[in-house]
């Protein structure tokens, strides 16, 4: 049918990479190989016999897109398919939910599943609400969103069930009055009188703040002549807390964004922005007003549950992703996913330039703009990678001082991806971007693109998980295309700060020549240490956090819940 309707009759790969989603099984493919097209194939074969299947993906643009996609597809099958994404209200959700096909993100359908939990209450046999049936008059209006968890399809497996695992999934909702907006004032101001080192210390690697013994008898002598709510010294140090985190680890176009005087939070694995998420305890209503922005209600919690939890729940789960290198066991033993590796359609023609590490950013960044003045003469497409949004603006405004028309895509643009993404497998196209081009952005080259080389993918920063850059690598060389890609990185990036102490980066100016930049092999050591050593804190973080779901669901499994 997709031959048919479309002209996509499927490759001998990709009806492989379907047979194994059907079977509950995790298909590594790499990226270009049209995963798209192959979890219409597990999606429609178990759609036709009456299951509701769900295809789950990273984010909106790509459940829409994909929808949308292969609607024609679904329709010549008799099949109804639908997306629910972020801004729809609860009729159009629940319409979407009972097509036989839906497209969604893991973010929608894990709290919509919630919120049908919060809404059952107590009543959660089947029993039960069937008898519910015979005598409620609200029986013509249903209540519920999810038909049940019965098929999934989770493309960009690896970010869906291990990198966005690391937090829990909560339910909540505005509570007006819990805290008066002087509290959060007043917990600034105590925390600017404090010293860092000295009153407090910063953990940037976990996003927090600690105080010293003297700075927690400093905030007590400070909040001596304040109100009664500063005397409970447990809530005192945690607000205070909550407010150097605000003021000192919190970035502004590196975290969050303000858009319509409103702080939104910045995804750090898709980079794409999160309107309706919140920080709790405070801190998100902080962080509004160091940004002078109208101050938020606070949240209370409903129901909580971690993605681990949530997804085993499903009746039959498949998976494909573009890699899995260093999660293959972690699958396995959460989600009971074994891995099977798909060949590709095309051999792969990608080529890889020597990687180079500057000790400073300023020369890392002159060393991106010469590399792409070289290949704009060249009239090669090139993709620059950074890791924020104030990186990419930043450098973006470099380029365009030297002369060189540059795109740039970040959650500003989220709204001109697919216009942005059209024009970058021109001739001489310059596009800077953050991680939202890592993931289902198919970047098609023009026949004279292809006959210059390709796209040239440029990694200026790496990511907090290897498979992140990976996927950015994988814009280039799709189907056989030609292409390369190189990184160009520096020991101010982000993750290269928090892993080296100042004095080591000390002792690695000893290796540098005069211009800066460390041999290539040492470079690329030092940064896939740091970043082996943040990926192992990840694991550390996720395993921490189904441990203590596991722990919560034991306490609580006497009062007959699930959660």
């Amino acid at each position: 049918v997709a031959g048919r309707v479309m002209g996509m009759r499927p490759y001998p790969s990709q009806l492989k990479g379907g047979w194994v989603l059907y079977n509950g099984l995790l298909a590594e493919m790499q990226t270009g190989e049209g995963k798209t097209l192959t979890a219409t194939l597990p999606a429609a074969t178990a759609a036709l016999s009456g299951i509701p299947v769900h295809v789950i993906t990273s984010n909106d643009y790509l459940a829409k897109r994909d929808s949308e996609l292969m609607q024609p597809v679904y329709e010549r099958l008799g099949l109804s398919v639908g997306f629910v994404i972020e801004g729809m209200d609860t009729d159009e959700r629940r319409a979407a939910y009972r097509c036989d096909v839906t497209y969604t993100t893991n973010k929608q359908i894990a709290f919509d599943y919630l919120r049908d939990r919060v809404a059952r209450g107590n009543t959660g046999s089947v029993m039960h609400l069937k008898c519910q049936r015979l005598y409620s008059k609200e029986q013509a209006k249903p209540k519920l969103l999810l038909r049940g968890l019965c098929f999934a399809v989770v493309d960009e497996a690896d970010s869906v069930l291990v990198d966005e695992a690391r937090t829990p999934l909560i339910l909540s909702r505005p509570v007006e009055g819990s805290e008066q907006p002087d509290t959060y004032h007043e917990a600034l101001h105590l925390a600017a009188q404090l010293a860092l080192d000295t009153d407090f210390i910063l953990h940037p690697k976990q996003g927090s703040a600690e105080l010293t013994e003297r700075g927690k008898q400093r905030c007590k002598e400070l909040a001596e002549n304040m109100d009664p709510i500063w005397k409970a010294g447990r809530r005192r140090e945690e607000l205070v807390c909550q407010a150097l985190v605000a003021e000192h680890i919190f970035i502004r176009d590196r975290h969050y964004l303000v858009k319509d005087d409103k702080v939104q939070i910045i995804d750090n694995y898709t980079g794409r922005l999160m309107p309706d998420r919140s920080w709790e305890r405070g801190l998100h209503q902080m962080v509004e007003i160091k940004e002078g922005c109208s101050l938020s209600d606070d949240k209370e919690t409903l129901a909580r549950m971690s993605y681990q939890r949530f997804f085993r729940r499903y009746l039959r789960l498949g998976g494909m992703t573009g890699t899995t290198s260093n999660i293959e066991q972690e699958l396995a033993r959460v989600y009971h996913l074994p891995v099977v590796r798909i060949p590709t359609h095309k051999p792969c023609i990608r080529k890889s330039y020597k990687p180079r590490t500057f000790m400073t950013a300023k020369k890392r960044n002159r060393a991106v703009i010469d590399s792409v003045k070289k290949l704009y003469e060249e009239n090669r497409p090139v993709l620059i990678g950074t890791s924020s949004v104030e990186m990419s603006e930043r450098l973006g405004m470099k380029l365009a001082q030297e002369g060189i028309a540059v795109q740039i895509l970040n959650a500003r643009q989220d709204e001109k991806e697919a216009e942005i993404v059209a024009q970058a497998g021109h001739p001489g196209a310059v596009t800077v971007a953050t991680n939202m081009a890592g993931r289902g952005t198919d970047i098609k080259l023009t026949d004279e693109a292809k006959e210059n080389g390709g796209l040239h993918v440029i990694i200026s920063e790496r990511n907090e998980a290897s498979r992140i850059d990976r996927q950015l690598v994988g814009r280039c060389s799709r189907q056989g295309d030609p292409g390369s890609f190189q990184f160009i990185t520096s020991l101010e990036d982000e993750i290269a700060e928090q892993h080296f102490s100042p004095l080591l980066r000390a002792i690695f100016r000893l290796f540098c020549p005069l211009r800066g930049e460390l041999p290539s092999r040492l470079g690329q050591r030092l940064m896939d240490d740091a970043l082996m050593v943040l990926e192992l804190r990840h694991q550390k973080a996720r395993r921490s956090l189904e441990k203590q779901d596991e722990r919560l669901g034991d306490m609580l499994s006497f009062t007959g819940k699930a959660e």
